[in-house]
């Protein structure tokens, strides 16, 4: 199941990039350090130059650490917001429900099949009697 996430661990929910951060100085030929917001000092301020992205203009790419709510343990909670599609795997003795849910601050794309039964013990808002959680593609052209 989703819901914490740490910076800097890999993982599908975990933000790609935050900033953007001016650089302070070159320290070899690979390394450069960073000048970072308060919140961010018990993040170490020397990384590689393959975890940069060119700055670019557009703002929709830049999440700010703000909007991450970052705590002291370098955590930060992910929010679902909505319910994309459902489905039903059959394995052997039983059935597993799972849904297609949309994450805060990230694309459709990156939407995460998670269990139903977790979702909904965890967020019964997004389940309630006015939505239907098999809203995907199958059942829009059913209703046109």
């Amino acid at each position: 199941m989703k819901g914490v996430m740490r910076l800097g661990k890999k993982g599908k929910l975990s933000p790609r990039y935050i900033g953007p951060y001016r650089i302070s100085k070159r320290i070899g030929n690979v390394a450069y350090e960073l000048e970072l917001p308060q919140e961010l000092a018990a993040v170490h301020s020397v990384f590689h130059i393959s975890m940069f992205k060119k700055c670019m203009g557009d703002p929709s790419l830049i999440i700010p650490t703000e909007d991450i709510a970052i705590k002291d343990i370098l955590s930060y909670k992910e929010i679902p917001v909505q319910i994309l599609d459902r489905q039903v795997c059959k394995l052997r003795t039983k059935e597993v429900a799972s849904v297609k849910v949309l994450w805060r601050n990230q694309f459709v794309e990156e939407a995460t099949w998670e269990a139903e039964e977790d979702m909904k013990k965890r967020y019964p808002h997004l389940f309630e009697p006015g939505e239907n959680p098999d809203q995907g593609t199958n059942s829009l052209l059913s209703t046109l």
